[in-house]
């Protein structure tokens, strides 16, 4: 795509731009979490002159943002951008409107989404924006409206590669909240149209794609809840197969993997099967080697790992990798030396940059996995102490580039955010830093998933 149109106009306009004090600079304008439109009517109750120049900033955003340009590079010169790939966006753009809102030269229709630009490259635009302004925009006129509740952009921001990471989070005296970490917000999720005997059992959750499943038991069995990114609403996922609990899972963009857990009868499980958020499916994968209960799941370079649990009465210190090229399991013996204690929560681990990291329940430390000689090695302290509730109430996660912990201290009534960057150093005692807290809560974490897309 070849935005030579736009760039005649930029050109013509340049010194308007820079002499308006008003413009941010590109580079704080520019990525999903950074480049935001908190306040989108200002780009229509103006005059058409400024709307313009407001509408090619928006241009220089995206190309910026692909070619790691500055503004002036933008200004003085054109730049080509790739079309989308039309065979895996067609079915889901022929949803969202009839027509592209601009003829072949680049010039944009009456009935476009942003006046001056044509759709594509509005598009593109919003594909970049975050998604926390998603609910505004969906208020600025019908088209947008359609445009957001079809979930056209997030397959769009899939396949440009834009991430961000949202955290979910439900404690002892809070229901579910989600939490924005680049913009430190909270928002309440709406309530969960559940039985008593769910809200007051055990749950596991788990965020996949633009949803968060919740599994717990209601009078009449298993039951599993999925929240929606995009409608903001609660309704019933399909059961399993075999519909389990204590299994462990992790996600990987629109799929998700269970694997092991206890069936109603409180029998180990070695099956295993994966979830397409997409179509809404659960489908059979072949079984593991062992049967195991209270284990953890994670996806690392590609594949799906299992560590951890039990298997009867025997303490399991063995992982599995599951390929889903190939369809099989590998056993990795010792890939989890820390045998689980009577009362231990499953192992707590977290992968960041495809390097796994765990939580020690009993030593409060951080470790790193070597995947080189199936080794482990003490990088730090947690934040918070795990050994008083045997890991229970603590959440470890990854979240972008960082360890997230999150928890509290009995009797405190609030939870805790940190995080922490391994890269910046291998001193995770001192690097770890606040995110938030969040009071009234209760010091104990039921459940928390971080989504990211």
């Amino acid at each position: 795509m070849v935005f030579r149109y736009f760039f005649d106009e930029l050109k013509r306009n340049k010194d308007k731009l820079k002499r308006n004090k008003d413009i941010p600079d590109l580079p704080a304008m520019v990525g999903a979490q950074g480049c935001v439109i908190p306040q989108l009517h200002t780009f229509f109750n103006c005059d058409y002159e400024s709307s313009q120049i407001n509408c090619y900033l928006l241009a220089c955003m995206v190309l910026a943002r692909n070619k790691n340009l500055t503004s002036d590079d933008i200004l003085d010169k054109g730049t080509d951008v790739p079309r989308l790939d039309p065979i895996k966006l067609k079915k889901m753009k022929h949803t969202v409107t009839e027509h592209s809102g601009g003829d072949k030269n680049g010039r944009a229709s009456d009935d476009s989404f942003l006046p001056g630009l044509n759709d594509d490259m509005t598009l593109d635009i919003l594909a970049w924006t975050s998604w926390a302004d998603y609910p505004s925009l969906a208020c600025v006129n019908r088209k947008f409206k359609s445009l957001i509740s079809s979930g056209y952009l997030y397959k769009l921001r899939r396949h440009l590669g834009v991430i961000e990471h949202w955290i979910y989070l439900a404690c002892i005296s809070m229901p579910w909240e989600a939490f924005d970490p680049v913009r430190r917000k909270w928002m309440r999720l709406p309530e969960l149209p559940c039985d008593f005997c769910f809200s007051c059992a055990d749950k596991e959750s788990l965020a996949v794609g633009t949803q968060l499943l919740v599994f717990g038991r209601e009078l009449t069995g298993f039951a599993i809840w999925k929240y929606s990114l995009i409608t903001h609403k609660w309704s019933r996922c399909p059961l399993m197969n075999l519909s389990r609990c204590l299994f462990g899972s992790s996600s990987h963009g629109e799929i998700a993997i269970v694997a092991g857990g206890s069936d109603k009868d409180g029998n180990g499980l070695k099956s295993a099967e994966l979830y397409n958020s997409e179509l809404g499916v659960w489908k059979n994968l072949p079984d593991m080697n062992l049967p195991r209960k209270m284990c953890s799941g994670f996806f690392m370079d590609g594949k799906f790992y299992v560590i951890g649990g039990v298997s009867g009465s025997e303490s399991l210190t063995c992982g599995e990798e599951y390929n889903i090229e190939t369809r099989t399991w590998r056993r990795i013996n010792d890939m989890y030396p820390c045998p689980k204690r009577p009362l231990q929560c499953p192992p707590l681990v977290a992968v960041v940059n495809n390097q796994l990291y765990a939580a020690d329940q009993t030593t409060n430390e951080v470790k790193k996995y070597n995947k080189t000689n199936n080794t482990w090695s003490v990088v730090g302290r947690l934040p918070l102490r795990a050994d008083s509730n045997n890991g229970w109430g603590l959440a470890f996660r990854g979240c972008g580039d960082k360890l997230l912990v999150v928890g509290g201290q009995l009797g405190c009534g609030y939870v805790v955010l940190h995080y922490w960057c391994p890269e910046d150093g291998n001193n995770g005692e001192t690097e770890w830093k606040v995110l938030s807290v969040r009071e009234r809560s209760g010091a104990f974490v039921c459940n928390c998933a971080v989504m990211s897309c």
